[in-house]
């Protein structure tokens, strides 16, 4: 059955795209926890959301580690929805990727989602009620240069949401995935830093760089991103299960 107060949480809940999930399902009334590792963002996003009348807790876990990620879970509680949000992107050519890079990015993109989501979703299923929501990329569904790390763990991602799906399939839990391009934030920040010190491009030459890699020629902000999970996670989406919401104009086709 469905719980009459949501506890949602979101890991990466600090970040650009994070704080836009937070901030938009509190909003809804939801009792929400934000997870992260980066204690003054979030004790600031705990501040900030709590002085507007919201109900945000933030917790610091290192999400790529099992013991960590096991006793948040154990301090959290039930969840009815669970968003997998953390991640990172770090590029560079496959012949300069070392095994610390590939590594660092499957465990910070695909490890932190699979802990997590193993943590929570057997209540979820004892209850009969629950969505995970991951937030993927569009490198989860094509590959692109000097990215090699990052789209293995973005696909990595992608096929996790999806087996879950098959998972609690004829349950009342659902499994999913959103799909962004470049978002407005911290991470695309960096991109257009890399660019800058790699090719003498300003930031704004940089940044619309970035915005023509899709149709949409602007980068997506991120209450987009947050406005396509909370699809996935209301009553209308009940019956959506193991798919791929993509947001990247239809760049991907």
């Amino acid at each position: 059955m469905a719980d009459s107060v949501r506890r949602v949480v979101v890991s990466g809940g600090s970040g650009g795209i994070g704080r836009a999930l937070v901030c938009a399902f509190a909003a809804g009334g939801a009792s929400v926890v934000a997870l992260g590792r980066d204690s003054g963002r979030l004790a600031a996003l705990e501040r900030e959301t709590r002085a507007h009348g919201l109900d945000v807790t933030a917790l610091v876990c290192d999400l790529t580690d099992e013991h960590a990620v096991a006793a948040t879970s154990r301090t959290v509680g039930p969840a009815s929805v669970l968003v997998n949000n953390a991640g990172e992107a770090l590029t560079a050519p496959l012949r300069d990727t070392g095994l610390d890079l590939w590594e660092r990015q499957i465990r910070s993109n695909a490890t932190s989602a699979f802990l997590l989501t193993r943590a929570l979703l057997p209540d979820m299923l004892e209850r009969d009620h629950g969505r995970v929501v991951f937030v993927a990329s569009t490198a989860a569904l094509v590959g692109t240069r000097y990215t090699a790390a990052y789209t293995a763990a973005k696909h990595a991602m992608l096929g996790l949401c999806r087996s879950v799906a098959a998972e609690v399939a004829g349950t009342g839990v659902t499994s999913n995935a959103v799909c962004p391009t470049f978002v407005r934030g911290p991470m695309a920040e960096r991109s257009v830093a890399r660019i800058v010190e790699r090719t003498g491009r300003d930031p704004a030459q940089a940044e619309a760089a970035l915005a023509a890699a899709t149709p949409l020629g602007r980068l997506l902000e991120p209450e987009e991103v947050a406005a396509a999970v909370a699809y996935f996670a209301g009553h209308a989406a009940r019956a959506v299960n193991g798919q791929t919401l993509t947001l990247d104009g239809g760049g991907t086709l």
